[in-house]
């Protein structure tokens, strides 16, 4: 991380704990902030990391953590503070007490006494850095010194290493992805008529915090029959009716990753003869598109196979014009610590890279939606389906669904 902002002082603070009377936590009142996590693998409420860039000095990592409250911990548990123990953690040796943060971020940019000298101020984009009390004096008090702090932003740089994943962040990753899985094998087998969409979701993320999921990666979308043509839709009160489709689009986090699959299911067990053929013609877009996925091409041009395929096969299954006009949305989106992930989409694909893979069709006057989607991780020879083992072919959803 240091060698890419050159010289000057990046800053991070942690996330904020969120409050159980004014926020209406459902997961805990703690998460820590992706970039914090990335760089510190710590959760730690309260402190700030400083990333030091010196030409003359040499570098420096710095890990602010608040020290211990007793008073505080009888509510909340044992806190990390700043002892030996979290440069075990965090590999990062130099860590103080976070009272200490504020004047010594602020020593360290205007120290040298003049800014121009000390480089640039790196911070992410977002109010929690920008309009904060103490960063608008950070930035603000250099006109005493008639030198302006050079701003510069870290968002992109913290997004250019996170595109790539180590092999924990891989394996952190197919586990979330096998724990999805199971949900939506129980999903399956337990679907029928008449349920309530809620139910079936209940039925996932039980599977989900059995299976040692700490959270959902993002609200779970259990959309049945005309909700199923809403791409977002996720309040999951409908009662499902004898031949529904119904889209679960979920997502188990695991060791800050998440997974995000995508299955259609028929709630009766079985496709419409019109289901299937529309499923079969969204799942031939989504392996045209997985099989073109290879280092140095991007997502855009994978979007353009998959549109290409449905124009192509679409026959008379949407009328006179091709179905891509049901195609509402992109193909793909970046994966990992964010279910829609940070980095540029014009990135050319390299090996460590995970994306999704999701065409759909919704044909609202049909009330029929059909999304399948799939995670994948770039290799060098071209591309691994993470989700491979989750039932995905319209013979094999209903296999799952008759094994109830």
């Amino acid at each position: 991380m240091l060698d890419s902002i050159g010289t000057g002082v990046a800053v991070l603070r942690s996330a904020d704990v969120r409050s159980i009377e004014d926020d209406y936590p459902q997961d805990g009142d703690y998460r820590e902030d992706n970039d914090f996590f990335y760089l510190t693998g710590l959760e730690a409420p309260g402190g700030w990391l400083v990333l030091v860039a010196r030409a003359d000095s040499g570098d420096k990592t710095i890990l602010y953590l608040p020290e211990r409250d007793s008073s505080r911990e009888k509510w909340s548990g044992t806190r990390l503070d700043p002892g030996p123990e979290a440069t075990r953690l965090s590999g990062i040796e130099i860590v103080r007490p976070a009272r200490a943060a504020e004047t010594e971020i602020q020593k360290l940019v205007f120290g040298s006494g003049s800014p121009a000298r000390a480089g640039a101020l790196y911070l992410r984009r977002g109010p929690r850095e920008t309009e904060s009390p103490f960063f608008q004096r950070l930035v603000f008090s250099d006109r005493t010194l008639g030198q302006p702090v050079r701003i510069a932003d870290l968002s992109a740089r913290t997004a250019q290493l996170r595109l790539i994943k180590d092999p924990d962040e891989v394996e952190r990753l197919r586990r979330a992805i096998a724990i999805t899985g199971e949900g939506l094998r129980a999903a399956m087998e337990t679907a029928k008529p008449g349920m309530h969409e809620y139910q079936l979701e209940a039925r996932l993320e039980y599977v989900f915090r059995r299976d040692g999921a700490e959270r959902v990666g993002f609200p779970s979308i259990v959309a049945s029959g005309p909700n199923s043509t809403t791409l977002h839709y996720d309040r999951n009160r409908r009662q499902t009716e004898p031949g529904d489709l119904v889209v679960m689009d979920v997502g188990a986090e695991y060791g800050y990753q998440t997974a995000d699959i995508t299955r259609t299911i028929p709630i009766s067990g079985r496709f419409s003869p019109r289901q299937r053929a529309l499923y079969d013609l969204v799942l031939g877009a989504q392996q045209a598109a997985i099989d073109s996925v290879r280092p140095g091409i991007d997502l855009q041009h994978l979007n353009g196979i998959a549109r290409e395929y449905v124009r192509a096969h679409s026959d008379t299954l949407c009328g006179t014009s091709p179905c891509d006009r049901y195609f509402a949305h992109g193909l793909s989106h970046w994966l990992g610590m964010d279910v829609h992930d940070v980095g540029s989409y014009a990135t050319l694909l390299a090996p460590g890279m995970v994306f999704t893979v999701e065409p759909g069709l919704y044909i609202p006057e049909e009330r029929l939606g059909i999304r399948i989607e799939d995670d994948v991780l770039v290799t060098p020879k071209g591309v691994e389906v993470l989700s491979a083992g989750i039932p995905r072919t319209a013979g094999q959803v209903e296999a799952s669904m008759r094994s109830r």
